[in-house]
């Protein structure tokens, strides 16, 4: 050993510097090689065999020791100048911190990996919270790279972001949004991953795929992807249906529209007429009844038709459809059930029904609207009545025909 000592400082300076540094490079290279490709390796099986997150961490702490014996060992490399070997120790030293800087930034990126197999990760996620993290470690990390490089401390260039607390709030202005909307989104429960939303100021109608710190992406039923900025859902309106599906039923709110010249009152032979209706008997009998009851009662013995109660068309096709789809085995028995009129006007008298499906799968719940309605439009004639319907070229020349 003293031998090679001796011939080493036999050599001239350039050799013994040579020497030295491949000795250096040698030695990070092999520290290098037997934790990655040895070490890793062996501990491979070991590891979560679900991500290659933690193996990339894993990889990034390694390479702070090859870095270490950098920076560290070329302070003893013979006849090295001064300044070339400050700037290789502090570059060595910066590659440290980027190191360890990225090796953190991966590691939480795998605890929200593991954290999104929980099923809690649903409904509360943290992908914006990790995500900020990751900024403030990162934004460490270069603070302290930086005095790394110029050889200067941290706490001097901490001292210079004062004057620049503007322009940083002005640069990470969206990132202080996006972050105080998912703290309210997350918090509130307003927003999970699979809930179905529809946001007609940015066009989206689909199921919420990914909440991140920044955005918030949408499938919309077409298969497209609508990214939305996060605290645009803390500003702007959207519709969660969330609580739709959880309720098991899905609302059918929709109408059919009456020829009002066609609504009149029924005489007897068509009371008698309509009991053949199964669902109508209790209230044909129960109505006829009342009727009776108040036309003895308030008209004394006036035989007047236009002073007495009557029963109406459609009178009897709104109860009618009430007792079809209280009837009906896929509408809810739990939810609300309205058979009503609106407001009539020059488009005719709509009368609409307001049900829940027992579903909220959305073919069944389509397919259940599309047999109700099915049924409604073919069954009004029997009631005399007739569906108003904007007349067309085909129905003038058939009027034109009749004279």
């Amino acid at each position: 050993m003293n031998r090679i000592i001796e011939l080493f400082a036999e050599q001239p300076d350039w050799a013994q510097t040579t020497i030295a540094l491949a000795g250096l490079m040698i030695a990070a290279l092999a520290v290098n090689f037997l934790l990655k490709k040895v070490i890793l390796r062996a501990a491979a099986p070991y590891l979560d065999r679900n991500s290659l997150t933690i193996d990339k961490s894993a990889a990034w702490f390694a390479t702070v020791a090859p870095l270490l014996i950098i920076s560290n060992g070329i302070w003893h490399v013979p006849n090295l100048p001064a300044n070339v070997t400050t700037v290789i120790a502090n570059v060595a030293q910066a590659l440290i911190v980027l190191s360890v800087a990225m090796g953190i930034v991966r590691a939480l990126g795998y605890a929200n990996e593991v954290y999104e197999r929980l099923p809690t990760s649903r409904n509360r996620p943290i992908k914006g919270y990790v995500q900020v993290v990751k900024i403030v470690v990162l934004c460490a990390a270069a603070i302290v790279l930086v005095s790394v490089l110029i050889d200067e401390s941290p706490l001097l260039l901490l001292s210079g972001l004062g004057a620049i607390t503007a322009v940083l709030l002005l640069v990470f202005k969206d990132t202080i949004l996006s972050l105080v909307a998912s703290v309210q989104l997350t918090t509130n429960d307003m927003l999970r991953v699979g809930d179905w939303i529809t946001m007609p100021s940015m066009e989206a109608d689909g199921d919420v795929i990914d909440i991140s710190l920044h955005t918030v992406k949408v499938q919309n039923f077409d298969k497209t992807i609508t990214t939305i900025p996060t605290h645009r859902l803390v500003s702007d309106a959207y519709q969660n249906w969330r609580g739709m599906s959880e309720s098991g039923g899905r609302r059918i709110k929709r109408s059919i529209v009456l020829d009002q010249n066609t609504i009149r009152f029924l005489d007897d032979d068509e009371v008698v007429a309509l009991k053949k209706f199964k669902m109508l008997k209790q209230y044909l009998a129960a109505k006829r009844e009342e009727i009776a009851d108040w036309n003895a009662r308030e008209l004394d013995g006036e035989d007047a038709p236009v002073n007495a109660r009557r029963l109406t068309n459609i009178g009897t096709l709104r109860a009618y459809i009430v007792a079809y789809l209280r009837w009906h085995p896929r509408i809810g028995k739990d939810f609300t059930l309205l058979v009503r009129q609106l407001p009539p006007g020059p488009q005719g008298l709509p009368i609409e029904i307001y049900a829940f499906t027992d579903t909220t799968v959305w073919n069944e719940y389509e397919a259940i609207q599309a047999d109700i309605f099915d049924h409604l439009l073919a069954i009004v004639g029997e009631f005399d009545l007739r569906l108003f319907q904007e007349p067309t070229g085909r129905d003038l020349a058939y009027a034109l025909e009749r004279g």
